[in-house]
C-alpha cells in the first residue's frame, strides 16, 4: 500500500468517526442548554462558535440564551 493510499484510508476512518460523533455532541449540547448551562460555557467546552451552538439549539427548538 502506498503512502497516499494509507493517508486516504486514515482520512476516511477519521471522517467516519467525526460523522458519528457530531450528532452525539449536538445532543449533549442541547441537553446541557436545557439543563441551564450558559452558552458561553458550552462554547468553551466544545470549541464550537457561539453561532454553531445557537444553530444547534434552535434546531432543537430551544433558545440557547
Amino acid at each position: 500500500m502506498t503512502r497516499l493510499e494509507q493517508a486516504a484510508k486514515a482520512y476516511r476512518r477519521a471522517k467516519e468517526a467525526l460523522d458519528k460523533a457530531r450528532p452525539e455532541l449536538a445532543e449533549a449540547i442541547v441537553e446541557a442548554a436545557r439543563e441551564g448551562m450558559r452558552q458561553a460555557e458550552i462554547v468553551r467546552v466544545t470549541g464550537y462558535t457561539r453561532e454553531q451552538v445557537r444553530r444547534i439549539c434552535r434546531a432543537a427548538g430551544i433558545d440557547p440564551g
